[in-house]
Order: C-alpha cells, then sequence, then structure tokens
C-alpha cells in the first residue's frame, strides 16, 4: 500500500515535469520564429512579433509618428512625421535582431534588457524638418525672454544680489542635432531641459564669483575717505563710490577712472587757486584783481587719482589731504599770505614781505612794453634762487649776483648795468621781462626769501 502511494507521487511529480518540459519546449519552437518578451525595437513593442510582422508594425506606427519637445514652463510642442515625409524604410537588421535570440534561452532572457535600436532605418526630409522647427513657439520672438545673469543692486548703503532669469532662449542649432538625431533613432520625446538645448545664464545668485564679486563690491563701497581743504571737508563714501563701480560680464570688478577723474575734477574747481584771479591789497592801500599767474593750490589730479582708486580697492576710512602738484603758503581764502613779493608794474616799485613784516622796498625796472617785452601780469611762485647766475637770449649774456625766477625765464634779479631804476624807464628801455633790481635791494631779497614764495604782479588803472 504504501509502495503505490510512493509510487503514485512519482508518477505525478514525472508527468508534471514532462509538461513542464513539454511547455518549454513549445515556447522554444514558438521563439524560433518570433521575438522575446518585451522585446522593443526603436522604442516600439515588438514582444511576440514574428521580423514581418515587427517589421509592418514599425511601417503602420511611422505613419502615426509624432515627436514631442517638452519645454520649461509645461509647455509641449509637436512635430509631426506627416510634415516631414517621415517614413520607415526597413532593414535587415530587424531579423539580425531575431537571428540573436536563442529560442531556448527564452525563459533565461525574460528578464534581460531586450531593447534594440535600428540606424537610419527611417526617411525623412531634413528641409522640412528645419522649416518646422522655425514654426515652433520656441522660436517666435515674442515668446522668448532672454537669460540673464545674476546681477548686483545698490541699495540701503550695500550691494544685494539680484537673481538670475533663466528665460526660454533655445538653442537652434543644438535643438537641430538633437532632434534630427532622435528622428533617426524613431525617438518620440525629447525634454530641452535633459538635453541642455536652453541658453542659461553663466552665473547664478549662488555662484562662487557672484558673492566674490558681491563681497568685493561691499569692501569698495564701505570705504569712507574725509577730504580736508583748509576748514571745510569732503566726504567721499558709497553713496557716490557705488556710481563708480562696473561689473563686466565674468564678474570681474573695475572703478571707473573717467568718473573718479570729474570727481576730482569738481574738488579742483572748488579748491584749487592755481592761476585764478585774486583780490590784492596793495601796499599803495588800493585793492586790486590780481588776474592768472602759476601760484595757488593745485591738485596733483593724475597721481591722486591713483592714490584714491587705492583707497576705495582696500576698503579704507581715512582723512587725507589730496596730492598736490602745488601747495601756498596761505589758506585758500588768502593763499598768497603775509610772505611775498609785491611788484607794481605800474609805479615800478617793488616790496618784500615776511612773516608780515615789510623786509625791504625799492625801484625797479620791469620788461620793455615798446617791444613788446612787457612782464606779465599774474601772481607767481618763486621756482628757486641762485647765485652768480649768466643769463642769455638771442642777442644778450648778462652776469647777476643773485637770480630768483618765478616766471619760466622771468625773474627777479640785479642789474649792474643799470645807474637808474623806477620812472617810465621801463617803457622805451625796460628789460627782456625780467624785474630788474638794484643790487641791495636783490641781495636782501634774495637773503631772506624761499622757493615757493609768491610773487605778485600787477597794474594799477
Amino acid at each position: 500500500m504504501q509502495d503505490e502511494k510512493v509510487k503514485g507521487k512519482v508518477y505525478l511529480v514525472s508527468l508534471i515535469i514532462v509538461m513542464i518540459l513539454g511547455i518549454y519546449v513549445l515556447m522554444s519552437i514558438y521563439f524560433d520564429k518570433h521575438y522575446y518578451f518585451g522585446t522593443y525595437i526603436n522604442g516600439i513593442n515588438v514582444s511576440c512579433k514574428t521580423v514581418d510582422e515587427a517589421n509592418d508594425l514599425l511601417l503602420k506606427e511611422s505613419y502615426n509618428y509624432v515627436i514631442k519637445l517638452e519645454e520649461r514652463d509645461n509647455i509641449t510642442e509637436s512635430i509631426e512625421g506627416s510634415n516631414i515625409n517621415f517614413k520607415y524604410e526597413g532593414s535587415n537588421e530587424a531579423q539580425e535582431i531575431k537571428d540573436r535570440q536563442n529560442p531556448a534561452l527564452w525563459l533565461i532572457n525574460i528578464f534581460s534588457n531586450n531593447k534594440y535600436i535600428i540606424n537610419e532605418v527611417y526617411s525623412f526630409d531634413r528641409e522640412l524638418l528645419l522649416e518646422e522647427l522655425e514654426k515652433l513657439g520656441c522660436f517666435n520672438n515674442e515668446n522668448i525672454i532672454e537669460p540673464l545673469d545674476a546681477c548686483f543692486k545698490y541699495e540701503n548703503g550695500e550691494y544685494k544680489i539680484i537673481k538670475e532669469v533663466y528665460g526660454n532662449k533655445v538653442n537652434k542649432e543644438l535643438l537641430y542635432a538633437y532632434v534630427l538625431n532622435s528622428i533617426i533613432l524613431g525617438e518620440r520625446s525629447i525634454n530641452l531641459d535633459e538635453i541642455n538645448a536652453y541658453e542659461n545664464p553663466k552665473f547664478t545668485s549662488t555662484s562662487e564669483k557672484v558673492i566674490q564679486a558681491q563681497n568685493e563690491l561691499n569692501k569698495y563701497v564701505n570705504s569712507k575717505i574725509y577730504y580736508i581743504f583748509d576748514n571745510e571737508i569732503e566726504i567721499l563714501d558709497g553713496s557716490i563710490i557705488n556710481t563708480w563701480l562696473d561689473v563686466d560680464s565674468s564678474m570681474n570688478i573695475s572703478v571707473n577712472e573717467e568718473a573718479v577723474k570729474e570727481y576730482l575734477n569738481e574738488l579742483s574747481k572748488k579748491y584749487d587757486t592755481y592761476g585764478k584771479t585774486r583780490s590784492f591789497k596793495s601796499s599803495t592801500g588800493k585793492t586790486i584783481n590780481v588776474v592768472g599767474g602759476n601760484y595757488g593750490w593745485k591738485i596733483n589730479k593724475s597721481k591722486e587719482k591713483e592714490a584714491l582708486i587705492e583707497n576705495i580697492k582696500n576698503g579704507e576710512e581715512i582723512k587725507k589731504e589730496p596730492i598736490y602738484t602745488q601747495t601756498a603758503l596761505g589758506p585758500r581764502d588768502d593763499d598768497i599770505g603775509n610772505t611775498y613779493v609785491e611788484i607794481n608794474l605800474t609805479t615800478q616799485s617793488l616790496w618784500f614781505y615776511k612773516d608780515g613784516k615789510l623786509i625791504v622796498q625799492g625801484d625797479v625796472v620791469t620788461g620793455n612794453v615798446s617791444r613788446g617785452n612787457g612782464t606779465p601780469q599774474g601772481t607767481y611762485i618763486l621756482n628757486y634762487k641762485q647765485k652768480n647766475a649768466t643769463l642769455k637770449g638771442s642777442n644778450y649774456s648778462s652776469d647777476v649776483k643773485y637770480w630768483m625766477p618765478f616766471n619760466c625765464n622771468i625773474g627777479i634779479h640785479d642789474a649792474s648795468w643799470r645807474s637808474d631804476f623806477g620812472g617810465e624807464i621801463y617803457k622805451t628801455s625796460g628789460s627782456h621781462g625780467c624785474v630788474n633790481a638794484p643790487e641791495y635791494l636783490a641781495k636782501k631779497i634774495y637773503e631772506n626769501i624761499e622757493a615757493g614764495t609768491p610773487i605778485i604782479c600787477y597794474k594799477e588803472e
């Protein structure tokens, strides 16, 4: 009895095995002519199809071919195969794919990747494809939003980052290449973001270079320069400096030198006294407007521009005077001060004051006006002083003991060849432009004067 039960179980198991083997064999025979389960060719499911059936299906599907373009802002556009004469041309590769699928191994390959791509089996008109691309809304100028890099805004004393704009501008050449390749492969959708078809901003608000630029900009506008002019102070801070800063397309920062130059020009107009008309009270008691000359405060705008830009780049807060080409002895409201040489061209008289005290005075002879050599009016600066100089011109050479130039080659000097000074000598027998003085007068001036002293030449009306 027990043996019969065992025999029955063995028989049943054997029967099941035979049935499974039979089914496996039958399926192997079936897959000799048919594709495996899960077989896709160019994205078309050809599972359990014969080669002919697969080719027919691929051809049929080509008639309904549409490639979708997934764009930003949930916009989808498409190009229909019928508009570009899209057609499946067939290929021996479909048979080759089938031949590579061993029918006896169908069970093992159920879970394998059975997706295949056949190249160059579709035909279409590339010119028509270009035309269809041109019709897409993503290339309509009215719809295009240009990408913008992150930028900066000066607000409440600091620079803030303005976020980038990604926009929706598509690189037409890149998209055409991808669409062309996708159609050749029979693919049916393209995500424009995934293929990087958009022209994106180069710099975003989180880009390291943007953050570095923001820090640098804020360093610059945190500068505070206190320019001291006598009892006045000009404050230069971020409210002005921010208008001088430029950020290029590579996030490099520069200080606009022309703007700095213009700022210094304004300071120069306001505070320089070089060459300006001065109201001067003469030794005769008259108030004279003295025009021109080379004396006075003068900012060295070239050097100060370089220094100021460096101050800004260092984020400095400092009190300073500008760099000067030359300075005056007194403050701007009376820059002549109380040490000066006064020459009255009308009376041919000279006075020399030092620290407010009259050191010496006397008659002189100035330039010969009849020959056009009159001594120029103006407030000048003594360049230097020299003993025992030889003065040379086109038709003269004169040795002098005391030479004190103040206007190019015009200066004060002794004139041993003269016996008389003052009066109207200058009108017909004056100098070549210099101020001729008796030796005692020239000597006294020489012994007490220093370079930089103002020399005032004027006429009384």
